[in-house]
């Protein structure tokens, strides 16, 4: 199906003259005989393009230009005018219609004015898509003050000012896109596009057609044109997120565009040139991808130009102190609360907590805590279990040269459960890898009391 066009025109011969002559440009054309209709019709098909009539019944074209503008839509609307009614077409233009045409008008009058109109509704939703892109972008800073950190950030600030391929590296939850985003913002193509692509989040059998695009009719279903990533990246930065979930087929075509600066789209007779940068990142090891041939070599080399690698948060103790205070201050301030902190041993077992997830898992555990405490000092009764108990699995336990007393390490092991979980029976013995029942046997056993 083509470009969607909405007409709403009392007149239903031009409806019918005006949808003959658009289908056969390949349009999908809707049709509406007053304003009430066409709202309605609005709300079901999302047009890419409305053309209004002025004069209708019930309600008229400036009424329900009103009404769309007042929706905040930003769909090209064209309005249809009478001959001699040239202060209400510049009135619907102060309203915020895009354009006017005047009865009786020339077909192809009309389908240039359509064709203009549609591609700045495409330009406007690209802007719109990448103010969204920038506002997601900025504004998130880098946090830290560890060496590691500081080298990385010194390699950030010299790539920036270049043009080279850059690859970070790093588990999941260690802030790869935040390097990334660091590096294209401090770029010369800091202005222009920054297009980011989950390569692991696109189905194979799109991934394709996303960063490359296609042409009408390169395959079912592809009924107009459509822009890849790479072009909409052009002069500026492309960002290829999981680039080690890319199949060999794409990793031939992405290569070709490293190599020489062109895409083909779908179906296309002509290369399309380019111009932009690449910066990649992934969690898996590439180089013993490619050992094992699931990773091209020859697009491994090219994306290595500048590797970063990002340590993991458990590497870089000195950043989780900063981090903690700066996500306490972040979602205290989002959810309304007065001013909190962590108490001190609490702060020790996060700091050595081995974080798995890194950064994210960080956050999301500040998150939950601020969310669960009822005062301004969050306590270990707020931290989850993992992260209380973590301390304990890893204990290796070596035998004296003089023996121990068995008893006596289980009765000790037996209280420091019930203290670390406030004397919950339960989580204690959930600690402790037993049941509650014989819990409570064994706290009888060593005349524990049950309840402190």
């Amino acid at each position: 199906m083509g470009k969607r066009i909405l007409i709403i025109d009392d007149e239903k011969n031009m409806r019918w003259a005006i949808k003959k002559a658009l289908e056969k440009e390949d349009y999908s054309i809707y049709e509406a005989s007053n304003g009430l209709e066409g709202l309605e019709c609005f709300k079901n098909i999302d047009p890419h393009l409305v053309l209004l009539d002025l004069k209708m019944p019930i309600m008229d074209g400036m009424e329900t230009l009103k009404y769309l503008k007042e929706q905040a839509v930003e769909t090209p609307i064209i309005m249809i005018t009478a001959h001699g009614t040239m202060e209400s077409a510049v009135e619907a233009m102060k309203i915020g219609a895009l354009d006017y045409i005047s009865k009786p008008f020339d077909i192809e009058e009309l389908k240039v004015i359509i064709t203009k109109a549609i591609g700045i509704g495409e330009l406007k939703d690209e802007l719109n898509y990448f103010r969204k892109e920038l506002e997601q972008s900025i504004g998130k800073p880098i946090i830290g003050k560890s060496s590691e950190l500081k080298h990385v950030l010194e390699l950030v600030e010299k790539v920036a000012e270049t043009n080279a391929t850059v690859l970070i590296m790093g588990e999941s939850g260690t802030g790869k896109e935040l390097i990334a985003s660091a590096i294209h913002y401090s770029s010369n193509r800091k202005e222009k596009p920054y297009v980011k692509i989950n390569c692991g989040a696109i189905p194979d059998n799109l991934i394709e057609s996303e960063l490359f695009g296609y042409e009408r009719g390169a395959f079912t279903g592809a009924a107009a044109r459509k822009i890849g990533k790479f072009e909409m990246a052009d002069k500026g930065t492309v960002f290829l997120d999981e680039i080690g979930e890319l199949s060999q087929t794409v990793q031939v075509k992405l290569l070709r565009v490293l190599q020489e600066k062109e895409v083909d789209r779908i179906g296309g007779g002509q290369p399309i040139k380019v111009d932009l940068r690449v910066i990649a990142a992934t969690n898996r090891d590439l180089s013993l991808m490619v050992k094992e041939g699931s990773f091209r070599e020859d697009l491994f080399y090219r994306l290595n130009v500048i590797p970063i690698h990002l340590p993991p948060l458990r590497e870089r103790k000195e950043d989780i102190s900063v981090l903690i205070d700066y996500f306490i201050d972040k979602y205290t301030k989002e959810l309304g609360r007065t001013s909190m902190k962590l108490d001190e041993e609490v702060k020790n077992k996060m700091i050595n907590y081995q974080w798995k997830g890194n950064i994210r898992e960080l956050e999301n555990v500040i998150e939950r805590m601020v969310i669960l405490s009822d005062n301004n000092v969050i306590t270990s009764k707020h931290l989850p279990r993992e992260i209380l108990f973590d301390e304990l699995k890893d204990v290796q336990f070596t035998l004296p040269e003089d023996g121990i007393e068995l008893d006596e390490i289980e009765k000790n092991m037996i209280i420091q459960a019930l203290e670390r979980t406030e004397h919950n029976q339960t989580k204690a013995a959930k600690l402790l890898g037993i049941t509650r029942h014989t819990l409570i046997y064994r706290m009888e056993k060593h005349q524990i009391q049950k309840e402190i």
